[in-house]
């Protein structure tokens, strides 16, 4: 809204003052105009921080998960892998990763403005950006966290978690995110690879494949938990302690994606077309919390009557773990497809994630949470479906720098942006084997990654964190309770029935 005194003059001739009641008027347009742009401001930094919260709380459906997904003998050492993650990854990327990903102006290549936030805020980003993309950051941390759960030294944890958030992920995100980055379809030159740049909207490869091939790396180099296939070569399974926090993790994790697809928009007070409407950038932010939903409940759904017909049984795990490939899946075309094409997204999603999960048995590879085959091979069909799925008009609502943009080969857009996805995939491959690859032969050969079998057998709970998470057993209780409300482990015994007369409480 722009006012001048000399434009409203005239219209105030009959005025026996009327240059300074235009004066006047046009400071009363000009402070509703500021007052507007300054709630502008206020409702997309609000709407920013809240996605912040909730990408930030899937780091507790990540812990609950993993600790589900792992054995009781286990519980502390991968909770507190968890909580590593943020921590580490809060300062690694506050010093450089944020820097490398968003600092400009810079090369296509990385970022170099912004370490330790100085600097900042600028006009084009405020703290909100910072800490929402430091939510992402140690999300890609705590998928690799799983892939090598059980069996990892706790200094090769601290270690990778620095390198991750600090320097491998935010690379990445400045090649497909930022407004410098080579591959980039919000690129400020226009100049983008196949005229389209590579459309990863929230992440499947930015984020999910990151970890996931991170992941797979260092359960690679590690090897398999003792136990994990017999000496035949047969796969035996090493079942998780409580199927409880997985279904927990899992609604915790799908309620925080919901800051993390629809929050990528970043801002949410945008209109497309004339101001007035009903439709802008708020249904676009509806839309796709819907593709998300959609695509999450078909993969679990398909996963449980998939494995239903596979293994014969109905497994609320595996249903869990097909949810989520749904959701990994979708991230990338989230905001670029109609709902009906994340249908297909999360169908094809469940048996990606089966067929990984096959081929990694075959293989002998062992990763406890299975997130090299999730985020790794879910995120590798996310990117592929939006080269297939996008469509032209939300394609151009998204990403309206540049005219005449490449969409989907199935919606008509031709084979431009599917080819931008694929260069993706190669380049998020490559660059993750480059950097985590060495980083965990290297730990590996220092003796800095694996436990020793003694403390993988024994759990490292008791070994490395000074007691089990779960008390067993009240018998050092001094409260003064009588012998025969004692609470005992339940252990292993050749005794075909346990002494019904005995006072003991088994549990």
């Amino acid at each position: 809204m722009a006012c001048s005194a000399s434009d409203l003059a005239p219209l105030l001739s009959a005025t026996i003052n009327s240059t300074q009641a235009a004066t006047y008027l046009c400071s009363q347009f000009t402070s509703i105009a500021n007052q507007l742009s300054d709630t502008t401001y206020a409702v997309n930094n609000t709407y920013l921080l809240f996605s912040a919260y909730l990408v930030f709380a899937m780091q507790l459906g990540f812990a609950m998960l993993c600790a589900g997904s792992v054995r009781a003998k286990n519980t502390m050492n991968i909770m507190l892998t968890n909580v590593l993650d943020a921590a580490a990854g809060g300062l690694s990327y506050y010093l450089f990763g944020y820097a490398f990903a968003f600092g400009f102006p810079s090369n296509g290549f990385i970022g170099r403005h912004f370490f330790g936030l100085r600097d900042f805020p600028s006009s084009q980003a405020d703290y909100s950006f910072f800490l929402y993309q430091w939510a992402f950051a140690i999300a890609a941390a705590g998928i690799t966290s799983g892939s090598i759960a059980e069996r990892t030294q706790f200094v090769a944890y601290l270690i990778y978690s620095t390198f991750l958030t600090g320097f491998v992920y935010p690379v990445v995100s400045h090649w497909f995110w930022s407004g410098d980055g080579w591959a980039s379809p919000v690129k400020s030159d226009n100049n983008l690879l196949f005229g389209s740049g590579a459309i990863d909207f929230a992440g499947s490869g930015v984020v999910h494949m990151v970890g996931g091939i991170a992941g797979l790396w260092g359960a690679l180099i590690e090897g398999p938990r003792i136990g994990r296939f017999d000496r035949s070569g047969r796969s035996v399974a090493l079942r998780g302690h409580s199927a409880s926090l997985v279904v927990l993790g899992s609604f915790l994790l799908w309620f925080g994606w919901y800051g993390f697809n629809p929050g990528s928009f970043l801002t949410i007070l945008k209109s497309y077309g004339q101001s007035g409407g009903y439709y802008g950038q708020w249904s676009a932010v509806g839309r796709t919390a819907v593709t998300t939903t959609l695509a999450g409940c078909t993969a679990a759904l398909t996963t449980l009557f998939g494995k239903r017909l596979l293994v014969g049984h109905w497994n609320v795990i595996d249903v869990c773990n097909g949810l989520l490939g749904g959701f990994a899946a979708i991230t990338a075309g989230c905001s670029v497809v109609e709902p009906w094409a994340a249908i297909i997204c999360g169908f094809v999603a469940s048996w990606v994630l089966i067929g990984c999960n096959k081929l990694a048995e075959k293989l002998k590879y062992d990763d406890p949470l299975e997130a090299a085959q999730l985020h790794g091979g879910c995120g590798t069909w996310g990117l592929l479906f939006t080269g297939l799925f996008a469509k032209e008009a939300y394609v151009n609502e998204v990403y309206p720098n540049k005219a005449g943009r490449a969409y989907g080969l199935f919606m008509g857009g031709g084979g431009k942006l599917l080819a931008a996805q694929i260069i993706q995939i190669l380049v998020i491959s490559g660059w993750v084997t480059a950097t985590m690859g060495p980083l965990f032969y290297g730990l590996n050969k220092l003796k800095l990654l694996r436990i020793s079998s003694e403390d993988e057998m024994a759990g490292m709970d008791m070994t490395r964190h000074g007691g089990f998470a779960y008390a067993y057993n009240d018998e050092d209780d001094p409260s003064g309770k009588p012998p025969s409300f004692l609470m005992r482990r339940v252990e292993p015994t050749n005794e075909t029935t346990p002494d019904q007369n005995s006072p003991v409480i088994s549990v």
